[in-house]
């Protein structure tokens, strides 16, 4: 679910843009600390603000891109748990785009915390012998961390990333 939901590929692009477009807006690219004489200015910075100030064309090319819906595409992602020869081909793919990428996300995620978080289970047949949950079963025990990565470039140069990659993955193959 994280990859299909919080780590969709639009929705990592808009991200993207909405950090940019805050670090715009912002008064030194942060928020003001929320306590003292700082408060007031804080609680102005809500939902209706940093929309309007997108609206009014104040966020930079990123909010430009959030206004239009003109995002970052991605243009290769890795599995959401690579082998080896997936990241020699994320590097390949990187050192050919060079320049074109405009943004690279990665999501690190463990579905199963192994170690001291790992569920305790008590041995039917002896009480006494307490175990984590990974050494009684092997679907837990199986259980890989995900470690995907997405590359991004904008729609302009979609086109000639897109080509770039094709030559990549052709030789990739061979």
């Amino acid at each position: 679910m994280f990859t299909q939901v919080y780590f969709h590929k639009t929705r990592v692009a808009y991200d993207v843009h909405l950090r940019e477009a805050l670090k715009e807006l912002l008064p030194k690219g942060q928020f003001p600390a929320p306590a003292g004489t700082s408060l007031k200015s804080y609680l102005e910075w809500d939902d209706w603000k940093v929309l309007g100030l997108i609206a009014s064309g104040k966020a930079g090319i990123h909010g430009v891109r959030l206004k239009s819906r003109n995002h970052y595409r991605r243009v290769f992602e890795t599995p959401e748990i690579p082998s080896k020869k997936d990241f020699e081909l994320l590097e390949k793919v990187r050192d050919r785009l060079g320049k074109l990428i405009v943004a690279e996300a990665s999501a690190s995620k463990s579905w199963y915390k192994k170690g001291p978080t790992d569920i305790s289970v008590v041995d039917d047949h002896n009480p006494a012998d307490v175990k984590p949950l990974s050494k009684y079963s092997s679907v837990v025990r199986g259980m890989s961390s995900n470690n995907q990565t997405l590359l991004y470039v904008t729609p302009e140069k979609q086109p000639l990333a897109g080509s770039k990659l094709k030559e990549v993955m052709g030789n990739a193959r061979h």
